[in-house]
């Protein structure tokens, strides 16, 4: 069949789509390959067949095999930086940090740690993914640090600063973990919200009197 060359090319939005649609695609056939066979035992070209698609195509979107398990690592790395970054006038960084969490565990959201059973033991069971899980938490509490240092004006290496982000950082880090776990045992959405939301306000409360003033907006 012979091609017109009059006719109009793709728009770019459309070629956008159709790159996000293969881009989930991928991603979803990954997924469920991990969950059911294990993400070590998973391969690329395993991958590549799920998905219909070329090899090299799957290492076009995605770089590395972590990165198709773990899809949102630079949304969840900023995630504190961003709460401190747009916290309300007179909100110290410690009060919107509280607040970011309490709302998040209350609408089960995954960058939380809500990531349902099959998720939460695949990452469990893989080496890799937990080695990797622990380099996104040291990355997202790098970055708080550096909005903490910009929220007052100190730089990044001040003892203060970092600090303040080491124990903000734990406690999120804390509170991840601890919704694995009630996720690896069995617990529902709605009972480990209830959870972790009396423990965060209890870690929270045990930084309150060091950082409750501290970086007010």
């Amino acid at each position: 069949m012979a091609i017109d060359s009059t006719a109009p090319a793709p728009s770019s939005g459309l070629r956008e789509s159709k790159k996000q649609e293969t881009r989930q695609l991928i991603s979803d056939r990954a997924t469920h390959l991990f969950v059911t066979q294990g993400f070590e035992q998973t391969t690329i070209a395993e991958i590549a067949v799920a998905a219909r698609v070329a090899k090299k195509t799957v290492t076009n979107y995605f770089a590395r095999k972590e990165d198709l398990a773990l899809d949102h690592q630079d949304a969840f790395a900023a995630s504190l930086a961003h709460t401190v970054a747009t916290r309300r006038p007179g909100e110290s960084a410690h009060g919107a940090l509280r607040r970011a969490f309490l709302e998040a565990a209350a609408g089960a959201d995954p960058v939380s740690g809500f990531s349902g059973a099959d998720f939460a033991r695949m990452v469990a069971d893989s080496p890799t993914l937990t080695a990797c899980l622990r380099g996104l938490h040291d990355r997202r509490e790098a970055a708080l640090a550096e909005a903490l240092a910009s929220a007052t004006g100190t730089p990044p290496d001040d003892i203060a600063v970092r600090t303040a982000a080491g124990l903000l950082g734990t406690v999120h880090r804390l509170l991840f973990q601890r919704i694995q776990e009630l996720t690896l045992a069995g617990r529902s959405d709605s009972e480990i919200t209830r959870v972790v939301t009396e423990e965060a306000t209890h870690a929270f409360g045990v930084l309150e009197p060091a950082l409750g003033d501290y970086a007010v907006a």
